[in-house]
């Protein structure tokens, strides 16, 4: 189904895309962003909301904390907005103090994307970046693709670019799977299968160490809530003002992430062919969005400031490969107040 949901400053129309399967999995996309509206899942006798949302276009254009939002050319931080490839440095646009954030003013997350194709359960969107937008060089043609299996949420992220590029995109909901605002999304049960972290300096910049998660609030490897397993006197915590870092998974691993609210009895797993994810507790809503609560972001990526660290795996997309990213969000449900062994085994 797709209506109409609002109209951007230049006029052009942002449409809203409604996908649904018989699994009672239901999912609504903007054009604008590719933004993930709504995300619902059937459990029991009632419909849950999965992810935050807000209610209109000019809400969604005053948003800064990439609400939903598809994220690109990069994700995360780099930093001054500059690096250097081939010995020319490229300057790219700074949207968060004299830094580039999550692809910077433009980006993927704020581009009109066209639809290519779309059915009950799929859609295809894409766009054309020029040369030069936001800094980046090469003209880059982006897709994606989103397709409701059962109850798993695929998302698939494709580009080709005629420049070597920075490229590294990923997806941008903030997950409460309680599906009530009133129920901190803090608590709900975490497991990253990450053994290492990168640290980050007062801006949130990576420093370049690569450091193990032994004996850190960064440590999700068994299933606990962040609002028990972080330390506000830790430094790391206290520069983020909370949770704000690129968790390294563990070598040969596909799944990324786990979630579990025992007050809705939804579970999630998030799959991925990325190396790294970055967990955001979503604490900038108390301010821009009380009205949401918080919700906890799980973003596939790469390493944050890749362009500028020698020692993380390169993220420069070369002229002629073609760039796929893979995300599987997959959803159970299980009776509320079950233990996180039940959830995990109904996600199988």
């Amino acid at each position: 189904m797709k209506r109409e949901f609002g109209t951007l400053p230049d006029g052009r129309k942002v449409h809203l895309l409604t996908l649904r399967n018989d699994q009672g999995l239901e999912a609504e996309v903007l054009t604008y962003g590719g933004i993930l509206r709504a995300l619902r899942l059937e459990a029991g006798d009632r419909s849950v909301p999965l992810v935050l949302g807000l209610d209109d276009l000019p809400a969604y254009l005053l948003d800064d904390l990439n609400l939903g939002r598809l994220v690109g050319r990069t994700s995360g931080r780099i930093a001054c907005g500059r690096y250097e490839h081939d010995g020319r440095t490229h300057r790219l646009s700074v949207n968060e103090g004299r830094h580039h954030l999550h692809g910077g003013s433009g980006g993927f997350g704020r581009s009109l994307w066209r639809v290519e194709e779309q059915n009950a359960d799929r859609v295809r969107l894409a766009r054309t970046f020029e040369d030069g937008e936001d800094g980046y060089p090469g003209c880059l043609e982006a897709g994606v693709e989103l397709r409701l299996q059962g109850t798993t949420l695929h998302v698939g992220i494709t580009a080709l670019c005629d420049a070597p590029t920075p490229f590294d995109p990923t997806y941008h909901p903030y997950f409460n799977l309680a599906g009530d605002s009133a129920i901190p999304a803090a608590g709900q049960l975490l497991r990253v299968p990450a053994d290492r972290y990168l640290p980050v300096d007062a801006e949130l910049i990576p420093l370049g160490e690569i450091a193990s998660v032994d004996g850190t609030p960064f440590d999700f490897r068994l299933p606990v809530t962040p609002e028990r397993n972080t330390d506000p006197t830790d430094p790391q915590i206290r520069m983020g003002r909370g949770y704000d870092h690129c968790l390294v998974l563990a070598s040969g691993t596909r799944c990324s992430a786990e979630l579990y609210s025992s007050h809705s009895g939804v579970a999630m797993r998030v799959s991925s062919d990325a190396p790294a994810l970055v967990f955001y507790e979503g604490q900038a809503l108390d301010t821009a969005h009380p009205h949401l609560g918080r919700g906890l972001c799980l973003e596939p990526q790469g390493f944050p400031d890749a362009p500028n660290q020698a020692g993380f795996p390169d993220a420069i997309l070369l002229p002629g490969q073609r760039y796929v990213r893979r995300i599987a969000y997959r959803f159970a449900h299980v009776d509320p107040g079950s233990h996180w062994d039940q959830a995990m085994a109904a996600l199988a």
